[in-house]
């Protein structure tokens, strides 16, 4: 155990803390625990990588945070009526499709990509789509569209980045 997987594991410890906040409706401070979510998210990937404390546990629970965090604010959004059902679905197919995926693979001894630009540059369109949702902005729902449709190409090129990563570890094994 060091310091970033401490700092990924807090971040599982939030979204209870989310929760409590989003259901009696403190929608600000709710925000403000998701906030603090991708602070440490960005925390502790920059420790973990200053330290030289990049870990294979490190690198599947960070993303499995992330996407647990994601997936609990979708839902709350949801079930509160603050997004059409349709873009929840679109996210949900999405984030439980990484998760499932990287969990199967890793189990399975295949390598996983770790987080990219392009991948950061996603989760803070989708912190910017909290915002603009949870202050009530008039654009939000076509802004958080937009950012889906970010969400969904960062995601092939993953895939992309993965099959050629293994399948080049495959080659290599043989």
């Amino acid at each position: 155990m060091n310091l970033p997987n401490l700092l990924t594991l807090c971040r599982f410890g939030l979204i209870p803390i989310y929760v409590v906040f989003f259901t009696t409706n403190q929608l600000k401070t709710a925000f403000l625990i998701v906030v603090l979510a991708g602070v440490t998210d960005v925390l502790d990937g920059y420790l973990a990588r200053k330290r030289g404390q990049i870990t294979q546990v490190g690198a599947m629970l960070d993303p499995l945070a992330d996407k647990c965090m994601m997936l609990t604010v979708i839902i709350s959004l949801l079930v509160s009526g603050m997004i059409p059902w349709m873009v929840a679905v679109a996210m949900f197919i999405r984030d439980a499709g990484m998760i499932i995926g990287s969990a199967f693979f890793h189990f399975r001894g295949k390598q996983t990509v770790p987080a990219n630009s392009l991948g950061k540059l996603t989760t803070v369109l989708y912190y910017f789509a909290f915002l603009f949702i949870f202050f009530d902005f008039s654009f939000a729902i076509a802004y958080l569209w937009f950012v889906v449709g970010v969400s969904f190409v960062t995601s092939i090129i993953y895939i992309i980045l993965f099959l050629a990563l293994n399948r080049k570890n495959d080659t290599l094994s043989q």
